[in-house]
């Protein structure tokens, strides 16, 4: 059985690969029945300053929902929630 680390470690490099985030930092994992879950802070380009072409160090934080069965699968993941953040 994975423990606690390993889910959050899966989790972090997930999200690295998939968003191209540079800074993931993993804000809540539990054991749940069926695997894991965890939420994660993700720091990206702003969507809405790129579409318009301006360069900024304005990020999006957003904070994403992930699902994992108990062999530390991807079962889901969602984006939760967006704020504006400042480097």
């Amino acid at each position: 059985m994975a423990d606690i680390q390993k889910a959050g470690d899966v989790v972090r490099e997930f999200l690295k690969k998939v968003l191209g985030a540079k800074k993931v930092k993993i804000v809540r994992a539990a054991k749940v029945e069926d695997g894991w879950e965890a939420e994660a802070e993700v720091y990206e380009e702003s969507s809405f300053i790129k579409s318009l072409g301006l360069p900024t160090r304005v990020t999006d934080r957003n904070v994403y929902e992930v699902k994992l069965n108990d062999a530390l699968e991807l079962k889901s993941y969602e984006c939760r929630g967006q704020m504006a953040a400042q480097d």
